[in-house]
Order: C-alpha cells, then sequence, then structure tokens
C-alpha cells in the first residue's frame, strides 16, 4: 500500500537519498517510524540548524540532501541553514511533521504554534524553490513530484509538511517510475544564444573564463575542463566555486575575488577582452570592476540557473545546462598560450618548530599534506580567507558557506559530507567563535565513527569583525579545547601551542585512520592572513572613496 509518507520516502530514494539528517519531535513522529523502516537511514543531530548544515553538505557533495524535523519549534531552528542552502545553490529537501488535520477543528491553541497553521510553510515560501502542504491524497503524488522537479531544476531547497495524521493516509500511485526531466530550452533561442557567443569569441583576444559553484552543482566539470583545454582558454574561478576546477590544471589561474583575491588576479580578469561567466553567482566578495574595458565594452556572458545573459540582454526560455553542455559541445576558437599570472611569489620562510603556531605555518604546512583523499570544509573567517590560498589539487576538494558567510557550517559539514562520501576525509578549519555554535556535532562524528580532522583557530574572538571595526564585543570565551574529546567519548585532542606542536599533532591526525582529532591551535590574536590584509586594505579603500 502506498500512502503519503511512503511515496515521498520512496522518490526521494530514487533520487539518490541515504541519508537524512534530524531531530525527532511528536508532529512527526510517524514520519521517522516511516524513515526506520525505510532504505534511508536517520542521522541524529544535536540540533535542527545542524541538520540543516549536515544535509547542504552531504547535498553538494551526492546532488541532493535532506532533513527531518518538527514543526515550527524544529522547522524555524532550520531556517538559516535552509537559506544558506538557497544563497548558495544546494538541493536540499526539507521535510516538516505538523498538527493532525482533525487537531485543528475550531483552530486550538495547539503546542508549537506561533500565529496559525500556515506560518512556517510561508516563512519556507521565501527560501525554497517549493513549499508544499500535503494534506490531500487526491493531489499528493503530483505535488510530491512537482516540488522534486523544481529541486534539480534550480539546485535550490525545497519543504514538504505532512499533518501528522495524514502520513499513512493511502494514495493512489500513477506511476511507480516518475520523471523528473526539466522543461527544456527553447531550440532557437538556445542555438541564437551559442552563435552569439562564438562570434563573441572569434573577435577577441584575451577571453577569459570565470566558473563557479554551479558548475558543480549540475556535475558539468568533467566536460567543461575539456572545453577549457580544446579552447585553450584561463579559467579562474569564484571563492564560493573554489575547486571546481583542479587548481593544479594549468590554465587555472587562481580565485578571483573582488575583496580577497591576488592582485595579479583580479587585474588579469578585469583585463579580459572577453569574460565568460558559467555558474558565477557575483556578490561583493566576487565583485567585477565596473570600469574594467571587459565591463566597459559588454563583451560578457553570465550564465546561471536563475537567467542567461549576453552582453546587455537576457534569453528567456534558455536553461543553464542546456546552454553549457550546448556551449561545450559547439565548434569554438582555439587561443594561442600566453603568460598566465603567477601569485606565489616567494616559497613562505618555515617557521622554527619552538615558534609560536601561526596561520602562515598551520597553512603551509597543512598544503603538504592534502590529497585526493581529502576535503577542506572552511568555516567563516580567516579559516576561509586563509583556506582560499590553499592550493588543493582535487577537483571538488575545498567546501565552504563563502557567499551566505554564516559561522557555524564547517563542523556539521563535516558529518554530512562524511556520510556523502566516506573515501573523503573532511579537514574542518573552523574559528572559535564558529566552533562554540555548532561544535557539539563532534558527538554525533563519535556516534556514528566518522574521523574528520578538526582544526580550531583560537584567536579568541571574530578575528574578521576586529579587522573591520575592533571592541570588547569581539572577543569569546576561551574553552579548553583540548578536553572536548573528552566530553563527548571519543577522539583525539591536541593542545597545539608552537610550530613543532603542530606538526607533530598533524602528522598523529593524518596517520590515524580511525578517530577523529581536534586541534587546539592557539594564535596570537593579532595574526592575519595575507588574504584578511588583503580584504581590509580594499574594503579601507572603498569606504573611503564613498566617504562612508
Amino acid at each position: 500500500m502506498h500512502t503519503i509518507g511512503s511515496t515521498l520516502l520512496d522518490r526521494l530514494y530514487k533520487l539518490g537519498l541515504r541519508h537524512i539528517f534530524g531531530i525527532p519531535g511528536d508532529y512527526v513522529l510517524s514520519l521517522y517510524q516511516l524513515i526506520e523502516q525505510s532504505p534511508i537511514q536517520h542521522i541524529g543531530t544535536t540540533r535542527e540548524d545542524c541538520a540543516g548544515y549536515a544535509a547542504d553538505a552531504y547535498a553538494r557533495i551526492n546532488g541532493i540532501g535532506g532533513a527531518c524535523v518538527t514543526y515550527c519549534v524544529g522547522g524555524l531552528n532550520v531556517v538559516n541553514a535552509v537559506a544558506c542552502a538557497y544563497a548558495e545553490r544546494s538541493p536540499v529537501v526539507l521535510l516538516s511533521g505538523s498538527p493532525g488535520l482533525s487537531e485543528r477543528v475550531r483552530n486550538p491553541l495547539l503546542h508549537h504554534m506561533v500565529r496559525d497553521f500556515t506560518t512556517q510553510k510561508e516563512v519556507f515560501e521565501k527560501i525554497t524553490v517549493a513549499a508544499v502542504i500535503l494534506d490531500d491524497p487526491l493531489t499528493a503524488e503530483r505535488e510530491i513530484d512537482r516540488a522534486l522537479a523544481a529541486l534539480l531544476h534550480y539546485k535550490r531547497p525545497v519543504y514538504f509538511e505532512i499533518p501528522r495524521d495524514l502520513v499513512h493516509t493511502p494514495i493512489h500511485i500513477a506511476t511507480s517510475r516518475p520523471s523528473f526531466a526539466p522543461d527544456l530550452s527553447d531550440p532557437a533561442a538556445l542555438s541564437e544564444a551559442v552563435t552569439e557567443v562564438r562570434e563573441m569569441l572569434a573577435i577577441v583576444e584575451r577571453p577569459v573564463l570565470l566558473v563557479g559553484a554551479e558548475v558543480h552543482r549540475f556535475h558539468m566539470q568533467d566536460d567543461l575542463a575539456q572545453f577549457i583545454e580544446r579552447m585553450n582558454i584561463p579559467v579562474a574561478s569564484t571563492l564560493l566555486g573554489k575547486s571546481v576546477i583542479r587548481e593544479d590544471h594549468p590554465l587555472f589561474i587562481g580565485v578571483y575575488g573582488g575583496l580577497i583575491g591576488h592582485d595579479e588576479v583580479q587585474h588579469f580578469v578585469n583585463e579580459a577582452d572577453c569574460l565568460v561567466m558559467l555558474g558565477s553567482i557575483l556578490t561583493d566578495l566576487e565583485d567585477l570592476d565596473p570600469q574594467s574595458p571587459v565591463m566597459q565594452a559588454g563583451r560578457t556572458v553570465h550564465a546561471t540557473a536563475d537567467a542567461v545573459t549576453i552582453k546587455h540582454h537576457r534569453y528567456e526560455g534558455v536553461y543553464f545546462e542546456d546552454f553549457v553542455r550546448a556551449l561545450i559541445a559547439a565548434p569554438m576558437p582555439r587561443f594561442p598560450g600566453r603568460a598566465l599570472p603567477v601569485c606565489e611569489g616567494a616559497l613562505p620562510e618555515v617557521p622554527a618548530v619552538q615558534s609560536p603556531a601561526s596561520l602562515r605555518g598551520l597553512f603551509s604546512h597543512l598544503e603538504t599534506l592534502l590529497d585526493e583523499k581529502t576535503l577542506v570544509i572552511a568555516d567563516i573567517g580567516e579559516s576561509l580567507f586563509a583556506g582560499a590560498d590553499l592550493r588543493v589539487r582535487r577537483r571538488s576538494e575545498f567546501m565552504s558557506p563563502a557567499y551566505y558567510t554564516t559561522m557555524g557550517f564547517a563542523v556539521p559539514a563535516a558529518v554530512g559530507a562524511g556520510f556523502a562520501d566516506s573515501a573523503l576525509r573532511p579537514i574542518v578549519l573552523v574559528g572559535d567563535g564558529a566552533f562554540q555554535m555548532t561544535g557539539s556535532e563532534l558527538s554525533t562524528c563519535v556516534r556514528y565513527g566518522q574521523i574528520p580532522i578538526v582544526i580550531i583557530l583560537n584567536n579568541r574572538g571574530y578575528s574578521t569583525e576586529r579587522e573591520i571595526l575592533d571592541g570588547p564585543f569581539n572577543d569569546v570565551h576561551e574553552w579548553h579545547y583540548e578536553k572536548i574529546c573528552d566530553l563527548v567519548g571519543g577522539g583525539v585532542s591536541h593542545r597545539v601551542s608552537t610550530h613543532g606542536d603542530l606538526i607533530q599533532a598533524l602528522e598523529a591526525a593524518f596517520s590515524d585512520q580511525t578517530r577523529m582529532h581536534v586541534l587546539n591551535v592557539i594564535l596570537n590574536p593579532a595574526d592575519r592572513s595575507a588574504a584578511m590584509m588583503r580584504l581590509a586594505h580594499r574594503l579601507a579603500k572603498r569606504v573611503a572613496a564613498r566617504g562612508l
């Protein structure tokens, strides 16, 4: 017998969902019972927002992720994580229970309610591409398939709510093999768009390709790499799209970021005579110079899941995936080789073993340890800014909420990543402030036998905010992070005060494939990465120019 709940779970399993993260509650217990009976494994987290971050990371690797929470007190607690997934194009499915229809007679005041019975759904309508209450067995199957088609088309979250007395309601299934095929692009408009790009490229000499996270979301990295090599075109990535293209690729020039990118990369991209941006979400961190020749001449292509724009006009009826695949398949000019920017400069001096631990020493040594089996997950602050300069060598080896920039992402994301691909070992970079928000998920790692290496940048506060406007409000209380593994009942902790301590702790962590390791790296609060200094310098210039 097919029910509303079993049909939804069956559809999710067919799309590749094998794990779902969350915390139970009375309004969702019937759905949890179905999950336990299904081939989808429930992973219990310590907080609902952590379930959302874990589902987001799982989706970025697996292609679809899921979280299941109770009504309002659970659902509204996961709003920020779903907002992050929406902003950064991550296909997360959020499941929630709600009061049964039979309980709503005469509008009683039931526990967990905020305003009325539709409040939670109305909130999620703002941060999903489809928000559905499955309260009618006659339309439930169609609504499920409609929402999941939107998830696949836009690579953004969807929301399902099931009143608890309808979870086991039987429904008639029209087909056991649903089709989630997205709408196809208009053939004439698609052909015209590709022709216009080819004609643009035929008359330029210094084109640059700027790739972003959506290339990864639509699984086009390998095809795009061949396209780059066929055209011999230099390629940069956005910060959010870091490692979409292998960073040891001979045509890769670096991360382009308006506030943190290397000057050499910024100049090279801004001086292009044609800029093709594919899947790139342009934000203040990837700010294009409006006075650059390429912007002044209008020789730009910008394609995302939201729109395809060439020069100064937008192509209606042309969808991102179709457009990129058509570009890859089309005959394009091949460009002569040219000198590419070199950002490394002199190799950093190796600190003495007795010298205090530092960001420079940490990141220069960590870079030598990364391989095809590691995944760097960077939280916000110096974790991201210093991490942006890491030269990762494997495709899709770096993950961070680099656009939405929510703190507390990295530790729960390591849980999701660990279940999405057990062959990868997460290397978590997290500041002490962010760790204090969601570090409780280390207990989830121990519970399920996961073995991330968690590096806590302990500088006693919020370093990015200190750089913008310092004050005691940026300080955090110092924990004894080296005792955290005793608290959660598993793993190995290290207190790192010197560069020698750092080398020994990382060697122990990387050589141990059976346990989680947590490094409490004691840093000078005034220590700053080169990327943070670039950010501060450019912010200061921007503020001065605007007279703020």
